[in-house]
């Protein structure tokens, strides 16, 4: 791999990377970006292993090839410190909403404030990403005031970025490079002329980023931040402007009357479904912005204010070009949540457009991660990043699956739309649950049949003799965290945990999935993507949902073996892997583990593995059947 990655950085041409897990892919390519002595941008789909890279691997690398590399780590804005937003807040901690906690958790910034030399949010532990204090001490692409700011001066994402312009070496995330890509001012500029190569690792995301930077959104929470930012900003000045108050209640109406047109409950309702009602409520509000941002733009109050006025009018405008996008060109929806609404539109294919920001930017690209190809095709992936004729190289993982794993299928588990499913999946994992004390992670395609899942466990092991654990109980990396520390515990997770997850040793031993991961057919993204691949005259089932399920799985079943000292067993519920004609492109994606229909036999398995290896487990519970499940 790191020959491969080598030529591709010399020749400056695109490389499509499959590396299984335990390849060692980070040394494959950051050896020869280290050792080209070109400008590097990395890019990562997780802000995790962007702090692996920065903090641990670049380092150990370039003092091991005897280099010295200038490195930096450039997030996104929402991470970085606002000094200006930061006393706004101050200044009027009733707009909090929150007292008590929320007051405390500012106080504490404040002091954090004074000693930062990065501003970087992920410095104070206590902070949770959730904290509604987050957007009121960081800035957005829309409230920044630039060079107009009054602590411009002093301002972490301008030394954030300026520490990048001077580095050899710049580590990023997707979304950042993505959006550099598509707007080119997330704050930081033009992060690409520079660059002499491009790494992604992680690529599996960049499509599904790419699709998000290259359609249109409208939220109704950006709205809400103006109306509060306006506010402060009048506060800060000690100004009152009558007319001004007016027309932040006309907005607020036509915002109230807006809401209560929404067609149902929460949700995801298409455009076509909308009522006649709520997009006339849509267009008022357009003039109400417009209005807004006139009589704002007339006070010359300073920077804050104008810089208001001007969100106000960007907002009006993004707002009338989304009702305007005809809908042959894209697909268009609204999102109804708890907490509020959005507007979103995307474009049916954004390969074409990817294709473009690539080839305008004459540099190596080099996309790389454990899941891009179905068996050794990278047809699928490739297509979708508009780079067909790439280059590509596919590496196995040199774990030795066939002894350090099993697949089970269970025998006679009906349908995964019957009723009875859940609990017949439960009752498959239960004899594995119990020979391993726990140690498994649970993962299920949707959230109801999650909480279906946890009811099964629960009837099943009314006082279970091992930890259990479910997403949603505590933020995602506090509740891993807590698995590896529990070290026999049980995880009931959906999709947020089927990819990034890093649990090596003896604390995970059993990965059980109940379902084909097919993504949910009434999702608007997926249906624009599918209405795209029709009016090509292509076969969406063949070309996107069958390959994008069985990257999706891989990504699953890949939690499992993450050492060469790790064992245990994959459980796949779904009887379509056996019933269906493609149940054969999922099997041969999958590691050529031996696969077992018995669950004596799979029990057997890890009974073995824990009596060789692993003496201090050799009085694992005895499971209470180790009949056929």
């Amino acid at each position: 791999m790191a020959a491969a990655v080598g030529r591709a950085v010399a020749l400056g041409e695109p490389l499509i990377v499959e590396a299984g897990t335990g390849t060692g892919k980070t040394f494959a390519y950051l050896v020869p970006a280290l050792l080209s002595g070109r400008s590097v941008i990395i890019s990562t789909g997780t802000r995790t292993l962007q702090d692996q890279l920065f903090r641990r691997d670049i380092p150990l690398l370039g003092k091991a090839l005897g280099l010295p590399v200038k490195v930096a780590l450039l997030k996104g804005r929402a991470n970085y410190l606002c000094r200006h937003r930061l006393e706004l807040t101050m200044q009027q901690p009733s707009l909090l909403g929150y007292p008590g906690d929320s007051e405390r958790l500012l106080a504490r910034v404040s002091r954090w404030a004074g000693t930062t030399l990065t501003g970087d949010l992920a410095e104070l532990n206590d902070m949770p990403e959730q904290s509604p204090l987050w957007p009121m001490v960081t800035s957005t692409r829309e409230n920044c005031l630039g060079q107009d700011c009054p602590k411009f001066g002093r301002c972490h994402v301008v030394d954030a970025r300026r520490a990048a312009q001077a580095a050899d070496v710049v580590v990023v995330n997707h979304h950042l490079l993505l959006a550099d890509l598509a707007l080119k001012d997330e704050g930081f500029g033009d992060l690409l002329p520079g660059a002499e190569a491009v790494i992604l690792d992680e690529a599996h995301q960049v499509p599904d980023i790419a699709a998000q930077f290259f359609g249109q959104t409208w939220s109704v929470r950006q709205l809400q931040l103006l109306l509060r930012d306006v506010n402060a900003e009048l506060d800060a000045a000690s100004l009152r402007a009558p007319p001004l108050a007016g027309e932040l209640a006309i907005v607020q109406a036509r915002l109230d009357d807006l809401r209560a047109r929404v067609p149902g409950g929460a949700g995801r309702y298409e455009w076509p479904h909308l009522s006649e009602a709520f997009t006339d409520a849509l267009k008022e509000l357009e003039t109400a912005l417009a209005d807004l941002g006139r009589v704002l733009e007339g006070l010359g109050a300073g920077p804050g204010t104008a810089n208001c006025a001007r969100r106000a009018l960007g907002m009006q405008q993004a707002l009338g070009t989304l009702i305007a996008v005809p809908e042959d060109a894209g697909l268009k929806w609204m999102e109804a949540t708890a907490a509020g609404l959005s507007l979103h539109f995307t474009p049916f294919e954004i390969a074409d457009r990817l294709r473009g920001y690539v080839e305008a930017r004459p540099c190596a690209w080099v996309f790389t991660s454990a899941t891009l190809a179905i068996g050794a095709d990278f047809g699928h992936f490739a297509a979708r990043i508009g780079l067909p004729e790439a280059r590509t190289v596919h590496i196995e993982s040199p774990f030795d699956y066939p002894n350090q794993a099993r697949i089970y299928l269970p025998r006679d588990l009906p349908d995964p739309q019957h009723p009875s499913f859940a609990v017949k999946f439960m009752a498959a994992c239960a004899p594995l649950l119990e020979a391993s004390g726990g140690r498994a992670f649970l993962l299920y395609t949707s959230y109801r049949a999650l909480a279906e899942g946890e009811a099964a466990l629960r009837a099943r092991f009314p006082n279970p003799p091992f930890p259990v654990l479910v997403q949603g109980e505590a933020p995602r990396e506090a509740l891993l965290n807590r698995f590896r520390e529990l070290g026999n515990a049980v995880l009931l997770a959906t999709g947020s945990f089927w990819e990034g997850v890093d649990v090596k040793g003896e604390a995970l031993c059993i990965v059980a999935i109940d379902k084909l991961p097919f993504a949910a057919p009434d999702d608007p993204l997926l249906k624009a993507r599918l209405e795209g691949i029709r009016r090509r005259g292509g076969n969406p089932f063949s070309e996107y949902q069958l390959p994008q399920a069985v990257l999706a799985l891989k990504q699953g079943v890949g939690r499992l073996i993450r050492d060469f000292e790790d064992f245990g067993v994959i459980v796949l519920g779904d009887p379509r892997l056996k019933t269906k004609g493609y149940g054969r492109v999922f099997m041969k994606a999958l590691p050529p583990s031996p696969v077992v229909t018995d669950g004596a036999v799979a029990v057997q398995f890890l009974l073995n593995r824990f009596a060789a290896g692993n003496p201090a487990l050799q009085e694992a519970p005895q499971p209470a059947t180790t009949g056929g499940s």
